[in-house]
């Protein structure tokens, strides 16, 4: 009898730890809102204008080379 409880009471504790150690995880929104930057280099358009530039100098002119 004495055996019986002790292995329900071990039991009891070793389930009871298993629960306490169990991990949660949280779904939250932020409290601050989320910021996309939307940077554009500059660089990048004007060097497809020019690239479009030259192509049509380039098909005007044919003899240039």
């Amino acid at each position: 009898m004495l055996v019986r409880v002790r292995f329900t009471l071990l039991a009891a504790l070793w389930i009871a730890s298993l629960a306490a150690c169990t991990p949660t995880i949280k779904v939250e929104a932020p409290k601050e809102p989320i910021t996309i930057n939307l940077n554009i280099k500059i660089e990048h358009e004007i060097r497809i204008k020019v690239d479009e530039d030259l192509e049509n100098l380039f098909d005007e002119d044919d003899d240039i080379f």
